[in-house]
Order: structure tokens, then sequence, then C-alpha cells
């Protein structure tokens, strides 16, 4: 099935840059907007979403927002049957449920790190030899010339 990205090119070393490491990936937009396109199309996606709703959750400042926000994430990813429920051993989520009633910003930074450990030993591997990737890469490769030399 042909692989059909959505999302603007960086440019060639920008995109080389996304294989040393995870955290160069999602720090840059088009490396998050290629990964996730990845994680779709292997049904994976709530991974990074869950990491990315973390992310934000720690930024907040208003004692109101983090009750909601903490309520949202547990909803949407915690609690069995969440519609994005990530795969966590049962001693995290259990510790989860019992302090969503009063949530802190560390209150996910267990579940976060699992996640992100799953993403970089099992997802980025796999990232990095689609065909997602591939084309990004070779799509910035291709030379100039090609344009009057047809048969390259």
């Amino acid at each position: 099935m042909p692989v059909k990205c959505c999302f603007y090119r960086s440019p060639t070393a920008e995109t080389m840059t996304w294989s040393e490491n995870m955290d160069t990936l999602l720090a840059n937009q088009a490396g998050l907007d290629a990964f996730r396109i990845f994680l779709k199309s292997e049904f994976s996606e709530e991974n990074v979403e869950f990491w990315l709703a973390c992310e934000d959750f720690k930024k907040t400042k208003n004692a109101d927002k983090i009750a909601s926000k903490a309520k949202m994430i547990y909803s949407e990813f915690i609690e069995a049957d969440a519609p994005k429920e990530i795969n966590i051993d049962f001693s995290t989520r259990d510790l989860i449920s019992k302090n969503i009633a009063e949530p802190t910003l560390k209150c996910f930074d267990e579940a976060q790190k699992l996640i992100y450990c799953l993403m970089a030993k099992d997802s980025f591997p796999r990232f990095l030899k689609s065909e997602i990737y591939k084309k990004l890469v070779n799509s910035q490769q291709v030379p100039n010339h090609k344009k009057w030399l047809p048969f390259l």
C-alpha cells in the first residue's frame, strides 16, 4: 500500500537528525507529524497522544485546570476501557487511579516514562525502518539533475 505523507517537508539534514534519538524527533514538528502518521498506521497513536497530553499537562498553572486536565487524561488514556487506553502495568494504573481525586502535576510521570520507553524501544526503531521515514529521507535526496536526465 502506498504511503501518502500530508505534512511539510523539512530539509534533509533535519530529517536525518530525527534518527539520532526520539527526543530530537519529538521536538521537531515535522518529525512529530511523521511519527504520528506512522503510529496511526500501526494502530498505536495513543502512545504519542498520551505522551503529548502529559507534556501539556505538566505546563498547567491553574489548580482548577490541573484537576480537569487530569480527569480528561485519566478518562481518555488510563481507566479500564478508555477510548485510547495505553498499555501500562497494573500497579502504575492503580496508583494513578488512587491519586486522581487530588491530582498533582507529577501524577502521570511514571506512566509517561513507561510509554516513552515503550516508544523508544519499540515504535521508534520501527519508524526509522518504515516506508514513511524512508520516503521522506529519499524524497529530499533527489538530485536536481534528475530533471534533465529522465533516465536516472
